[in-house]
């Protein structure tokens, strides 16, 4: 199946209700067909086994068609194929996944290429690790920033907590709801590893708000 194919079936299958439902729901920021997620997986199925063995040339220039597309669920689509055929195993990947978070920015995919994408690709190759996230925690883009401290969110015990700690330090005074929400996130993620690392460190660094109240959200006497 090749991306007309899938296009007539998301067309086939849009609904106008659904659309402007899903669209205010993301703040209004993208276009959608009102194709919803259980709908959407069927449809995609056989494109993504058509695709998800794929060379990774082959694999970018599909998956950058996709989220060229004016609709939302064709970035969705794109982020099954890079799960399904793990293209994180692949070192030139990770310009990739930065080009996808810079595009058409919202938490909907920056997480998801945060935590399952840009995570498993340190994992392969730490030698590109601490290059590329100097490079974003120091830059000025937030969803970069954001990914810096989510991408180990599905670490747990080899969490490299000094990083974790040094990334959200350096932004625990920003004033932008998405970065001040992902340091909680981040910590209340570790605590279920280790939790005393966690209070230790919200006790010991002025935390925003919603930072401290997110990393703390499952402890009671903290």
């Amino acid at each position: 199946m090749d991306i007309n194919t899938l296009k007539s079936l998301f067309n086939n299958a849009s609904d106008a209700e659904k659309a402007a439902k899903m669209s205010s729901y993301m703040k209004n920021q993208f276009l959608y067909l009102g194709v919803q997620k259980p709908e959407r997986a069927a449809l995609e199925k056989a494109f993504i086994k058509a695709n998800d063995k794929r060379s990774y040339t082959e694999l970018k220039e599909t998956i950058l068609t996709l989220w060229n597309q004016p609709e939302r669920e064709f970035q969705y689509t794109a982020l099954e194929l890079m799960i399904k055929s793990k293209i994180w195993n692949h070192a030139e990947a990770i310009t990739l996944f930065e080009t996808c978070v810079l595009e058409k920015s919202w938490w909907d995919t920056v997480d998801l290429l945060a935590s399952r994408m840009i995570g498993p690709y340190f994992q392969q190759f730490p030698e590109q690790r601490d290059v590329y996230i100097e490079r974003w925690l120091n830059g000025d883009n937030m969803w970069l920033q954001r990914t810096c401290i989510i991408f180990q969110l599905n670490y747990k015990s080899v969490t490299d907590v000094a990083l974790l700690f040094a990334c959200i330090t350096k932004h625990m005074d920003s004033k932008a709801f998405f970065i001040r929400k992902a340091i909680g996130w981040a910590l209340r993620q570790y605590a279920r590893t280790n939790p005393e690392a966690v209070i230790q460190f919200v006790n010991s660094h002025p935390l925003s708000p919603l930072s401290r109240r997110e990393a703390l959200k499952h402890f009671k006497d903290a």
